[in-house]
Order: C-alpha cells, then structure tokens, then sequence
C-alpha cells in the first residue's frame, strides 16, 4: 500500500510538474520524509530572505510526501487545515529542508508536522501543523 521514494518522485512528476525543478526528495522512511526547497531568486523577497508562500510550498508538499508513503496513490488527498509559525529568518543563500513526522493516519484525515531548517543550520525557521482529507480507499 506505501510507496517508496522513487514511486513518489514520479507521482509528482506526473501531476505537479509545476513543482519538478524546486522540490526533491532527500530521504524517505516510513517515519520520516525530509525534503527540500531548493532556493533560488524566484523565492526570495525584500530583506534577502526565502518568502513565507515558499516555506509554505515546502511544508504542504512535504506532508503530501510522508502521507503518500504511508497510504500510497491517493492523489486526490488535499489539504484541510494548515498553520504555520515563521520562528526566525532563514538564509536566503541556502536551500530550506523540511523533516515531517506524522502524527496520525485515520480513514478519513491525516496529520502532519513539519520543520523547516536552513541547510547546515540547526536552528528551525518555521514549523507547520498540516492536516489532510483522505480520499476514500478505490475499491477493488
């Protein structure tokens, strides 16, 4: 029923191209997901900082990744709750890797924490409280 990294890399290719040359997989276990954003210009706002919708970009798509990994293909799982705390300013310069940890996987919802880091920095910039609507299992 889980998927394993690379099955989930072409899931993501497949329906959020959009997304292909920002976020990758760095691990993937069946605990933990950490990704990353990988910062460019296109990310950065006034103040030379990586901007908040892009924190929040990593930290939906990371916790898309870790319920994947434990429910498999329900691509139509979405978002229902998100809240975020932005805790300091992370470096522009630096790419942003998010680690999840899932706190539960229901029948109909999923919930997820993330923490987003600078790279090479252990202090975290922000974290996320992310709950997602599962889709009804396919039937067989």
């Amino acid at each position: 029923m889980s998927l394993n990294q690379q099955q989930i890399t072409d899931l993501l290719q497949q329906h959020f191209p959009q997304i292909q040359d920002e976020i990758s997989i760095d691990s993937l276990n069946d605990q933990e997901a950490t990704v990353r954003l990988s910062v460019n210009n296109r990310h950065l706002r006034p103040g030379n900082t990586v901007s908040g919708p892009s924190m929040f970009l990593l930290a939906d798509v990371a916790a898309y990744i870790a319920i994947l990994a434990q429910v498999g293909a329900r691509t139509q799982a979405v978002t229902t709750s998100a809240h975020m705390d932005f805790l300091r300013k992370p470096q522009a310069q630096a790419d942003i890797i998010a680690t999840t940890k899932v706190l539960k996987i229901g029948k109909q919802l999923a919930v997820v924490d993330v923490y987003l880091y600078s790279e090479n920095d252990d202090n975290m910039v922000a974290r996320a409280a992310m709950t997602y609507s599962l889709p009804p299992m396919p039937q067989a």
